[in-house]
């Protein structure tokens, strides 16, 4: 296996350039939805699919990579049409079809399912958060927990360093930047709520961040375990300075599967 890749100090600048780009074009979208919105999820679905194929099964990533992609994308699509239930059953149905695409040509075809079961939860509630009553706005606290997360624990674990939080897999992470970006987290979540167009009340918006945070920190080392079992160091090159996009959306994925989950209950009548 190949040593755990730690953070890079001398692309920094490069890093915050290439956030400087992405972050207004996906915040723009995610703001007008519609179709640019479903095009920037397709997108990222696609090199998503290609990151997956690439890990996964090395030797022949394209057939796995389009049967990834294509099972996602049938949820996707469904979900952005209104049918919910049909786009979740038919996230299993994908699943199967992927591994069944994939043999002869990966050397574990229950990866490519494990993909479309990785992928496509939270391709899914990306469209349905958007489509709720509010959703750009609800859509803008995902985003602003999720960055408020990772940047807290960044810049907490950076000057206080300490305990390792889990070195087998990301040694970069400490405990003290595991508290600091759930604090940043329910920071973010609470002055999201303090705008008038959430029916919200701070205990809840705090609770909003603080499960979100977890979640995002908890997709951060799923995936940094995930790379260690494919044995790369990043999921792709796509974004200069951050790696594969994978490797930026891994907390975000797991992050909004719990912020719909909320949102839901927040429809039934928690948090008012």
């Amino acid at each position: 296996m190949p040593p755990v890749k730690r953070f890079d100090w001398s692309n920094l600048g490069l890093r915050v350039a290439s956030a400087g780009v992405m972050i207004p074009a996906v915040g723009a979208a995610a703001w007008f939805g519609g179709w640019p919105y479903l095009v920037l999820v397709a997108i990222a679905v696609a090199l998503l699919a290609i990151e997956w194929g690439g890990m996964s099964a090395p030797v022949s990533p394209t057939r796995v990579a389009a049967a990834v992609a294509a099972g996602v994308l049938v949820a996707v699509f469904l979900g952005y049409r209104g049918h919910y239930l049909w786009a979740w059953g038919s996230i299993a149905m994908m699943a199967v079809a992927a591994a069944v695409i994939a043999r002869g040509v990966a050397e574990r075809p229950a990866d490519a399912a494990f993909g479309v079961l990785y992928l496509a939860p939270a391709a899914l509630c990306l469209v349905w958060l958007r489509d709720t009553n509010q959703g750009a706005w609800w859509t803008m606290m995902l985003f602003a927990t999720t960055w408020a997360a990772d940047i807290g624990a960044f810049a907490v674990g950076s000057a206080l360093k300490g305990p390792k939080l889990w070195p087998k897999f990301s040694p970069n992470k400490t405990w003290s930047g595991f508290v600091g970006g759930l604090l940043a987290a329910m920071l973010a979540g609470s002055l999201m709520a303090a705008l008038p167009y959430f029916n919200l009340n701070i205990y809840a918006a705090a609770a909003i961040g603080l499960a979100v945070g977890l979640a995002t920190m908890a997709g951060d080392l799923w995936e940094s375990a995930l790379k260690r079992r494919f044995g790369v160091k990043d999921s792709g090159d796509l974004i200069p300075g951050h790696g594969g996009l994978l490797d930026r959306v891994d907390g975000l994925m797991f992050a909004v599967v719990v912020m719909a989950a909320l949102r839901l209950a927040n429809q039934l009548g928690w948090g008012h």
